[in-house]
């Protein structure tokens, strides 16, 4: 298939191409940086240079490239603005589902989070609600109604991602955050995933049908429960407790997804995370 990445240069974009060109697809990626284009020729894709917030040029782009399917995986989250990021969940959605529309496409996949459900014990599903009193909600569900208006319009809550290049990664945000002390023993879950198996389940998603699909490991986890082996590969402080912490968020199940046929690479981030937390020898 001729596939349209939107957000190529991204996290997940950059393991995605790869795999996308590796299972015959032709891919270009879009990319707000004309510099990044010699990235995205290295990967294996074409560069196509649009600010997905101009909608003008961004119909102008999807129409050009004439792509069978679009695969949304756009963030703004290099210098934790959230607000960028929500802006960009939002307006950006929009005007990719109406550039896709306009140039006849059927299919988009799109990156969506998987910590919004209602706190509980139990695995949430997709069936359960998302909890609109949690920040992200308003960007989240604009972006999910969106991606509904596509004839098949497929929706991975992906979980939180660990590997090169993320928040996890050795030199990323919550490792800094990590070795400075500042996160706590606390009962707030956790569900992980690794980025290689998040765009391993992108490429699988091209056969799934419309609707959102977790994508998680199969061990979710309190931050009790990862946070000190996580510290400890790093070889940071031992993290502090907080006395009658509250229960926060709620465990994932990745049923739906494996149904579909996916199997994560890395099941646990007793493995997956641990390793590439600790230094290289």
């Amino acid at each position: 298939m001729k596939i349209l990445l939107a957000g190529a240069t991204g996290v997940i974009g950059r393991a995605l191409v790869p795999q996308l060109v590796e299972a015959g697809h032709e891919v270009s990626g879009t990319t707000r940086r004309r510099a990044k284009g010699k990235l995205l020729e290295g990967l294996g894709a074409h560069p196509v240079v649009v600010d997905v917030l101009d909608a003008r040029r961004l119909r102008k782009a999807v129409k050009a490239e004439r792509p069978d399917v679009v695969i949304h995986q756009l963030t703004d989250l290099t210098s934790g603005d959230f607000a960028a990021n929500g802006a960009l969940r939002a307006a950006g959605t929009r005007n990719l589902v109406d550039a896709a529309l306009a140039a006849g496409v059927e299919t988009m996949i799109a990156q969506s989070i998987a910590w919004l459900y209602v706190r509980g014990e139990e695995p949430a599903t997709e069936t359960d609600v998302l909890d609109p009193a949690l920040q992200p909600y308003q960007s989240i569900a604009s972006l999910e109604q969106d991606v509904a208006r596509m004839p098949k319009g497929v929706v991975l809550r992906y979980g939180a991602l660990y590997g090169p290049g993320t928040w996890y990664a050795p030199d990323g945000a919550i490792a800094d955050r990590v070795r400075r002390a500042e996160l706590a023993l606390t009962p707030a879950w956790t569900s992980f995933v690794h980025v290689e198996d998040a765009a391993a389940a992108t490429v699988a998603a091209l056969g799934w049908e419309a609707g959102p699909v977790n994508i998680v490991d199969d061990e979710p986890a309190t931050f009790q429960e990862w946070l000190p082996s996580y510290a400890a590969a790093l070889g940071a402080p031992e993290p502090r407790s907080i006395r009658h912490a509250a229960a926060t968020g709620r465990p994932v199940s990745n049923a739906k997804a494996k149904e579909l046929g996916w199997k994560p690479q890395y099941p646990t981030w007793r493995t997956g995370l641990l390793a590439e937390a600790a230094p290289a020898e």
